[in-house]
């Protein structure tokens, strides 16, 4: 009997439930499913034409929905899409509770344009679908543009916001940029600057004022510069960024290619070219977003002004002199091809290109000429049996002849690395547009940091200059009686020295023996005078660009832009001579290949002294003064030492000569 009663509550119980499940799982299912959410159906209450819709403080923050514009709607990128595509957190429509059923408040959240796009793109890939795509392709590169910029930041005053979204510039429900070349894309663009005023007003009323900001709203010129021009349209960053700084530039010279080409040839151009944001830029001196024409008396570089402009950067405030009267009549955007606007210039480059032109053709071909008849000689001795004529004392085999003391060898020492330095420090600015610059600059530590390097390296070069010049002073002086200013130990050039070249060409052609020299060739007396004027000209440039504001007081700004082309091509003549014309001389001619160590051992073998310099020898000999320079061979260390710092010298030289002729040729400085 109590089974029984157990079986029968059971069997009840079984029932009741089976009845309450029939009964609530249909209502569930009317409670979670009601009408389709098309966009017609949301559209019945957020078309833009009906009445607005107020978001109460229990739904969110207190707020009127922007209705949707219908017709444009349907004719936007966006137009296929249905609402819920993006709104993903609307499930249902609850007609009874006038209002959507959500996944509940955890699970709600607001569109995300970025993500979404991002998941289209990633379905795309899997469905191998990128190629037709193209255009979801190019958006999702925008979006990631974005995701990194300002706007995307999360908003300062708003934490739960960003500083500006997708929607905020371009209303996603009627989102539909007019093609390139199009009537509406030139209306479109007219806009621009006003949907950017909708948050940075003070900006666009300043904007307004400008003389981009006239061409746009007076004269309605499409090609005159809006907000995005500069600032670009989704990689907007923090102007205070170095990264901004040094693109802005280049955003101006989008339009005004002539003159950022010549702003990139003055010292503020090229430290920007290689990327940093040290040196004043087009903002610094025209203002940003008021910028006005230079003729316009209110304008930041007009005459009066332009003074005040130059001291806003050059003032102790940012570590630099204060700007000079000089500054105000330097020229930023001179160019070297126009006689009549900037003669200074355009003389100043003709000199210095002509300096060139003439030494190097003179001397390149002197050392084509050369290599030919010396290893054509060369070679007919190693063809020949050898017959030694004329040998040397018994006592003089094997010895070497003292041709520098050790004061000579470090001062020449110290002239090759200060100039290897200057050369690593300076030319990166002088090609700051080709892409080894860069490497080089940041490898040295950044334009600063080489700068100081520099001027060091500089001042190291004319200390041994100048000592030099003392030091022949005194020499001189001590036995002024004797000296002759045209004797053998002379290095003054004279008449012997112009038979000699004549001579030596006239060998070069095989119409004649090679010379004979005395103490000095001739070209062992133009290598020694010409730091002589390239010491004047590089230092005194340099030293006027070292302490512009102390010149300026005394002399006009544009002696600094005809200073930088004596600077720069004189260096090139130095660098260029030194590592071709020197290096032959010395070192790369057949009788001297691969190195000469002369200027590091101090001796050289008595034979080879005899053949370089065999006047010299015979005066030495006849006059019993040879002796004295007699002197024992190196020590292995010492001429393996010296053939080891030999070839490094070298081998920076060439690389050095490399960059230059890749800036040269290639780039262009």
């Amino acid at each position: 009997m109590r089974l029984r009663n157990l079986a029968t509550r059971a069997l009840t119980g079984g029932v009741a439930l089976l009845l309450a499940l029939l009964v609530t799982i249909p209502a569930a299912m009317a409670q979670t499913s009601g009408p389709k959410l098309d966009n017609a159906s949301c559209l019945n209450c957020h078309e833009a034409k009906k009445k607005k819709i107020e978001v109460t403080p229990e739904q969110g923050e207190a707020r009127a929905l922007r209705g949707v514009p219908k017709e444009r709607f349907a004719k936007a990128v966006h137009a296929k899409l249905q609402c819920v595509d993006c709104h993903t957190n609307i499930i249902d429509l609850a007609e009874s509770m006038g209002r959507h059923a959500t996944l509940g408040a955890q699970a709600a959240s607001k569109v995300d344009c970025v993500e979404c796009h991002f998941n289209l793109w990633e379905k795309a890939k899997r469905d191998n679908q990128t190629a037709a795509n193209p255009r979801l392709g190019l958006v999702v590169e925008i979006a990631g543009a974005y995701a990194k910029s300002w706007h995307a930041r999360k908003n300062t005053d708003n934490p739960s916001g960003v500083n500006a979204s997708c929607n905020d510039c371009h209303n996603t429900h009627t989102f539909d940029i007019p093609l390139q070349g199009s009537k509406e894309r030139t209306q479109w663009r007219l806009g621009g600057a006003e949907l950017c005023g909708t948050c940075h007003t003070d900006q666009l009323e300043e904007y307004k004022e400008s003389v981009h900001g006239k061409q746009i709203d007076e004269k309605k010129n499409p090609k005159a510069a809006v907000c995005f021009d500069c600032h670009t349209a989704h990689s907007v960053t923090s102007t205070s960024a170095a990264t901004f700084k040094v693109q802005i530039t280049a955003q101006c010279g989008n339009c005004h290619t002539e003159s950022v080409a010549s702003y990139k040839a003055t010292y503020h151009g090229k430290i920007t070219q290689l990327g940093y944001a040290g040196t004043a830029k087009c903002f610094n001196c025209h203002g940003s977003h008021g910028i006005l024409r230079v003729d316009d008396p209110e304008s930041t570089v007009a005459g009066e002004n332009r003074l005040k402009t130059c001291q806003t950067c050059h003032n102790p405030r940012k570590g630099l002199p204060l700007a000079t009267a000089g500054f105000a009549t330097f020229l930023p955007h001179a160019v070297t091809n126009d006689f009549f606007k900037y003669p200074q210039m355009w003389l100043a480059y003709k000199l210095m290109i002509g300096l060139l032109v003439g030494t190097f053709a003179f001397f390149w071909t002197h050392s084509a000429l050369w290599f030919y008849r010396e290893y054509k000689e060369r070679k007919e001795r190693k063809g020949r049996p050898h017959v030694q004529v004329d040998a040397l004392p018994e006592q003089y085999r094997g010895k070497h002849f003292r041709r520098f003391t050790r004061t000579w060898r470090i001062a020449h020492l110290l002239f090759a690395l200060s100039l290897m330095t200057l050369t690593i420090t300076g030319m990166p600015l002088l090609y700051s547009n080709a892409d080894w610059a860069y490497y080089v600059i940041k490898w040295v530590g950044g334009p600063g940091i080489a700068g100081w390097i520099h001027r060091g390296a500089a001042l190291v070069f004319v200390g041994v200059f100048i000592w030099h010049l003392l030091y022949i002073g005194i020499r001189i002086g001590r036995d002024f009686k004797n000296f002759k200013l045209f004797g053998p130990h002379s290095m003054v050039p004279n008449l012997a020295d112009l038979r000699d070249i004549y001579a030596m060409f006239e060998w070069f052609l095989g119409q004649g023996p090679r010379p004979k020299f005395d103490r000095w060739t001739y070209w062992e007396k133009f290598d020694y005078w010409a730091p002589f004027w390239g010491v004047t000209i590089i230092g005194v440039s340099g030293l006027m660009m070292w302490i512009p504001a102390a010149v300026a007081v005394y002399l006009p700004g544009w002696v600094f832009n005809v200073a930088a082309i004596f600077h720069g091509d004189e260096a090139i003549l130095a660098v260029v001579f030194l590592f071709t014309v020197h290096f032959f001389n010395n070192h790369f001619r057949p009788d001297k290949f691969p190195l000469d160590v002369v200027m590091f051992t101090g001796t050289v073998p008595l034979d080879e002294f005899r053949h370089e310099h065999a006047l010299e020898y015979q005066r030495l000999r006849d006059s019993g003064e040879l002796e004295k320079y007699i002197v024992e061979q190196p020590s292995r260390p010492m001429t393996l030492g010296s053939r080891v710092l030999g070839f490094t010298l070298m081998a920076i030289g060439l690389t050095l000569l490399t960059l230059v002729a890749i800036g040269t040729f290639f780039v262009g400085h």
